[in-house]
């Protein structure tokens, strides 16, 4: 009876961590875009020159700038700083907002890191992204166009935008996690049978028979790309023309 439950429980665990797979992959970096559009809608809002997110990631600890908005905010992107260091260290290691209007005047002001963006700010506001109590990184602004300083609004504003974020960060790691978290379930279950090249084929694998609900019609496009995995050179191509003569329907369709 319990080697039945044992088998059960992997054979659940094998299709959820299918579907996990292959709609992971299908969804693509859902977390990147939608950050995108909140420091470009922050951006705007205020204003800025720039506005940026930066997230805390370990192994190393760091805060990684994942996205930038405004005409000062690229060269943010990608770089990197110890998650006690400048403004923005501050912001994440204390969970305190800050506001300065004359940054350079300020000891906590990390210049070095400022010039490696290729833009040293005037003012800045920045504040913490944090999902239940626990600060995941830092939403900050760089000079507003049409004043030298924050007010009060702008931060209460600014912490909306910041709780957003949380959210979404939140939502993309427990998907992200998934796979791994479920590696390690199924690792539990199965025991010595399960190696690392067949656990990487459970979670890998492709999804067969999940979820056909007419109501959930991107299950039924998860299943068609696990099929797909399968197709030879010349069958993926063929797949892909067919998508395409879809798309431009699709697309003619909701231009008329």
């Amino acid at each position: 009876m319990a080697e039945d439950r044992s088998d059960a429980a992997l054979q659940a665990l094998r299709a959820v961590a299918r579907r996990s797979s292959v709609a992971q992959q299908l969804s693509g970096d859902a977390e990147s875009r939608l950050l995108q559009s909140i420091v470009e809608a922050t951006a705007a809002l205020f204003d800025a020159e720039a506005a940026s997110i930066a997230l805390f990631e370990r192994d190393p600890d760091r805060l990684e700038f994942r996205v930038a908005a405004g005409a000062q905010g690229q060269g943010a992107i990608g770089l990197t700083v110890p998650p006690s260091q400048g403004i923005v260290g501050y912001v994440f290691t204390t969970g305190q907002p800050l506001a300065l209007s004359d940054v350079g005047s300020d000891p906590r002001f990390d210049r070095r890191t400022a010039e490696r963006t290729g833009y040293v700010p005037r003012s800045i506001a920045a504040v913490p992204l944090v999902d239940e109590s626990v600060t995941v990184g830092v939403l900050q602004v760089l000079d507003k166009r049409g004043s030298e300083t924050f007010s009060l609004r702008d931060m209460e504003l600014l912490a909306v935008f910041a709780g957003q974020a949380a959210t979404a960060i939140s939502v993309s790691r427990v998907q992200r996690d998934a796979s791994s978290l479920l590696r390690e379930v199924l690792r539990q279950v199965g025991g010595d049978d399960l190696d690392e090249a067949t656990l990487t084929t459970l979670v890998a694998d492709a999804t067969n028979g999940l979820d056909r609900d007419a109501e959930a019609p991107f299950w039924s496009l998860v299943e068609a790309v696990a099929v797909a995995r399968g197709l030879s050179d010349r069958e993926l191509r063929l797949v892909g023309d067919m998508l395409r003569v879809v798309a431009r329907h699709a697309e003619s369709t909701r231009l008329r």
